[in-house]
């Protein structure tokens, strides 16, 4: 892979603590003299816009030096387009770097991935006409306690979620959605409904255990009503993907999802997106990454 590297860096990744591991990581990609330029937005539409300029002039990759947030930003610039994307995962969560074999917490590991420029075609799916994800969308409860936790000024880090959750949850009554499956009609109360490129979300929760970003399809995760002590216990079960025993829960996959719901917002990589309704599409091969192949 030629070209220069073009690294999109968000400063705020783990409150600023690893903007000091930069130097490192673009010394790493710059050994044998490939060209490599940062790129330090101050607001996230700066950083589009930044990035969107620099994919216009075809470097060799754009590299998103963050954590999912900043890969949803760059997935933006570069997806339908033959600039590939690169990703050091300097978050919290990293799980779109977790999906395609990049290790989460080793950046000078996942620099050296960068550098070797193998690439591989995976799918993006777009929300109606405007937004690119890579990973999850979600809705439901679990959009409900990112909501509240925003409004929320502490305690700091996952205390706030686990705050949030545990408030949430007093108040939380089952959603009546109604999901297009690929032209057909489901309409059921559900605690949340989870729609995924990849498996997993929030740092690790494998919502969609079996999705892969590379099989042309969305997985379409419901978890139906039930009652909220069964909830909580059936919760931590998403780390090991193993909630899918639930009979409450179900799966299907699809190549295109409509979600209505009242008074839900739907996040996509952990990014706020919108109020429902919504239409999510998956595009085969959409997304060339610098990944382990």
């Amino acid at each position: 892979m030629a070209g220069e590297l073009v690294v999109l860096v968000n400063p705020a990744a783990r409150g600023g603590r690893t903007l000091r591991l930069l130097d490192p990581v673009v010394r790493r990609l710059r050994a044998g003299d490939r060209p490599v330029s940062v790129i330090v937005g101050t607001s996230a539409q700066d950083s589009l816009e930044r990035a969107c300029t620099a994919v216009a002039e075809e470097p060799g990759a754009l590299v998103a030096f963050g954590g999912d947030g900043l890969v949803h930003l760059a997935v933006q610039a570069v997806a339908g387009t033959d600039v590939p994307l690169g990703i050091i995962p300097a978050g919290t969560g990293n799980d779109v770097a977790a999906a395609l074999g990049i290790p989460r917490r080793d950046l000078l590991a996942a620099a050296d991935i960068v550098a070797a420029g193998r690439t591989r075609v995976v799918d993006a799916a777009r929300i109606g006409e405007d937004e690119w994800f890579a990973g999850v969308v979600a809705c439901g409860f679990d959009s409900r306690v990112n909501e509240r936790a925003n409004e929320m000024t502490g305690p700091p880090g996952t205390a706030k979620y686990l705050l949030a959750m545990v408030r949430e949850l007093r108040s939380f009554v089952p959603v009546p959605f109604t999901i297009t499956v690929d032209g057909e009609v489901v309409e059921q109360e559900a605690m949340m409904v989870a729609v995924g490129n990849t498996d997993s979300y929030g740092g690790g929760m494998r919502v969609c255990p079996g999705a892969v970003p590379d099989d042309g399809l969305l997985d379409v995760l419901v978890v139906g009503r039930i009652p909220k002590g069964a909830f909580l216990r059936t919760f931590p079960r998403v780390y090991r993907g193993t909630h899918l025993g639930h009979p409450a829960v179900t799966v299907r996959r699809a190549r295109t999802v409509t979600l209505e719901a009242p008074g839900i917002v739907a996040y996509a990589d952990g990014e706020r997106i919108a109020p429902l309704p919504l239409t999510l599409t998956v595009h085969p091969g959409a997304l060339r990454v610098l990944a382990p192949v």
